[in-house]
């Protein structure tokens, strides 16, 4: 067995399609990242993957490269692709469509919720080779027979815990049922729970486990600051702290109509921002996110539908105005920012009513500290905010 260090030192080495080599250099793709030299050569291997990894460590390309090259070098069979949220589907289609690059004779089909099932049954019938989708709509059309999954022998199942976290658990076990049981699957996940193995037991073959950095861990470049603060001074510390920061920033809500009320608020007091959740139309949904990425407003209000999968690169702060309902969705909002290896500020207000929810966030970022009795009365102190002094007060106790 091939040692990590003579997997992958470039891309050039792994022999690949041509077409697909060429893509690669337009996109200036050249050292791969941890996740990418451990995963690809073992992928075209034909191994199945159990894969682990923290948010912006280029995992999407991990399994991209690999199942595009098996798209070009066989002139039969498909691939699908399920993620939890149309944002992380529509991110990865578009590296997808990257990878195969301009002309290329290899249709795809985006098939989401939220949008027109004439058009996406018009894609279907194109007979497409590569399916990037949602469970729900995927199942959707399984049942009712716009879509054959007989030929997909390469299936990828990304943020697996985000999918099972949705309820998506009963519409996977139905995808499954109409794949061939010969195929090959890489399921990736940024936390292993027991419902995450018990799945993988279940559907992978012989999996090899790849694994970049510890799970539930805050990527090192990121700086933390928990400030702690009655529920009706958050607004009023939030605007404070758009003042003194630059740059772009995510602000995490915890209701849709949370979100748009924010919004709104904040453009009122000079501050140009947007919404973004779940009900919102998938065109307006697109539409925010085109002028975010384009800097045409500097403030995005979001629930956790952009906790995973969003990617911005230059977001450079995150601020948990409300805490996550899920203490795993913390990361993944935090992980918003400092991507590839930038950096980026993470701050979380915290009130008296989100004691649970804290200690449950520092239990799964640090259980020996969290296990200390004195431990959050300590971090508590450090984390006080103090008025007058400093607009906020960086806590002693990190999570890197």
């Amino acid at each position: 067995m091939r040692t990590e260090r003579n997997i992958m030192k470039n891309f050039e080495c792994l022999g690949l399609n041509p077409a697909l080599a060429k893509s690669l250099v337009h996109m200036k793709y050249t050292t791969p990242t941890p996740i990418q030299a451990q995963a690809i050569p073992l992928a075209l291997e034909g191994h199945d993957i159990m894969g682990t990894a923290q948010t912006g460590t280029g995992k999407t390309a991990a399994f991209a490269i690999p199942l595009i090259e098996k798209l070009l070098n066989n002139p039969r069979g498909s691939a699908l692709v399920l993620t939890p949220t149309r944002e992380l589907g529509k991110q990865i289609m578009g590296i997808m469509h990257q990878l195969l690059g301009p002309k290329s004779p290899i249709r795809t089909a985006f098939i989401i919720g939220g949008e027109s099932m004439g058009k996406q049954i018009g894609q279907l019938r194109a007979r497409p080779r590569l399916i990037v989708g949602t469970p729900g709509r995927i199942n959707d059309h399984l049942e009712r027979g716009t879509m054959m999954l007989r030929d997909t022998h390469f299936l990828v199942l990304d943020e697996t815990d985000r999918m099972l976290d949705m309820g998506f658990a009963v519409q996977l076990e139905k995808i499954f049922k109409y794949m061939p049981e010969q195929r090959q699957t890489l399921m990736f996940s940024a936390t292993l729970p027991k419902n995450i193995l018990k799945l993988s037991e279940k559907y992978l073959h012989n999996p090899k486990r790849v694994a970049v950095g510890e799970t539930n861990v805050v990527a090192r470049n990121i700086k933390q600051d928990v400030i702690r603060i009655e529920q009706d001074k958050k607004y009023n510390e939030l605007m404070s702290q758009l003042h003194d920061r630059n740059g772009s920033v995510i602000v995490f809500v915890k209701t849709k109509y949370g979100a748009d009320r924010m919004a709104k608020n904040l453009r009122r007091d000079g501050f140009a921002s947007e919404a973004l959740h779940g009900d919102l139309r998938q065109s307006k949904r697109d539409q925010v996110m085109q002028n975010f990425r384009k800097m045409n407003f500097r403030v995005l209000i979001a629930t956790d539908i952009a906790a995973r999968g969003l990617d911005v690169p230059h977001i450079e702060h995150v601020i948990n105005y409300d805490l996550p309902q899920v203490a795993e969705d913390f990361i993944h909002r935090i992980g918003r920012t400092a991507r590839a290896g930038a950096e980026g500020s993470a701050i979380s207000f915290v009130s008296n009513q989100d004691g649970r929810k804290w200690h449950a966030i520092e239990r799964l970022l640090n259980p020996n500290a969290a296990n200390d009795k004195g431990s959050d009365r300590k971090s508590s102190k450090n984390a006080k905010f103090r008025r007058g002094k400093k607009r906020f007060h960086r806590g002693k106790k990190k999570a890197a």
